[in-house]
């Protein structure tokens, strides 16, 4: 039921690693992405995918984990990503990208869910390390990166409390999570 694949799309940042994504399987997800709505239907979105450890390194090296989390700084070694999605807009074929790559984005990210998979869409991202090391045309801008894999992680969403507070955090065992603000709260009048 798709209430129950968006709900357990939640963003995960712990995986286990030595679960291979393979090529065959981002091109899938991709080509949910390339189903996805678009703006005018100018198409202006690019992917750049990764399943190979070295490039899943330097791709790692680039991205921010967790900004509440600020004693954690990301996943370690061995709870990595397998795979990661880097989307670009085509500057040659628009020059704004609106909310294309976060539809993109969500289509790729419940296709993993489908599949078993779970991932986090990363938009902290230190662009220009990222153009270098994966030698990135400058037409291309930098976007957002999916990072994908086998979860390791438990997610567990709950309302927000008496505080208010909707920031995520971990307990001592390591479950991560989610406060979210009730439904009244969202609909105005």
């Amino acid at each position: 039921m798709l209430r129950d694949l968006i709900i357990s799309n939640r963003s995960c940042r712990r995986f286990h690693q030595e679960f291979a994504v393979d090529r065959r399987m981002l091109e899938e997800l991709v080509e949910l992405a390339r189903y996805s709505a678009s703006a005018a239907n100018l198409q202006p979105l690019k992917y750049i995918l990764s399943d190979e450890p070295t490039r899943n390194a330097a791709i790692f090296a680039t991205l921010a984990w967790a900004g509440y989390l600020k004693d954690w700084p990301g996943p370690p070694e061995g709870e990595r990503p397998s795979a990661y999605i880097v989307i670009v807009g085509d500057t040659e074929i628009n020059n704004t990208f609106g909310c294309d790559h976060g539809i993109a984005a969500q289509s790729i990210l419940l296709g993993a869910r489908e599949k078993g998979l779970a991932g986090c869409m990363i938009g902290l991202i230190k662009r220009e390390e990222l153009r270098k090391s994966l030698d990135i045309p400058a037409r291309y801008e930098i976007l957002l990166v999916v990072a994908l894999g086998k979860p390791k992680e438990q997610v567990a969403m709950e309302e927000v409390g008496p505080g208010g507070s909707i920031k995520y955090w971990r307990d001592n065992a390591g479950v991560h999570h989610v406060p979210k603000r009730p439904l009244s709260e969202l609909i105005l009048a």
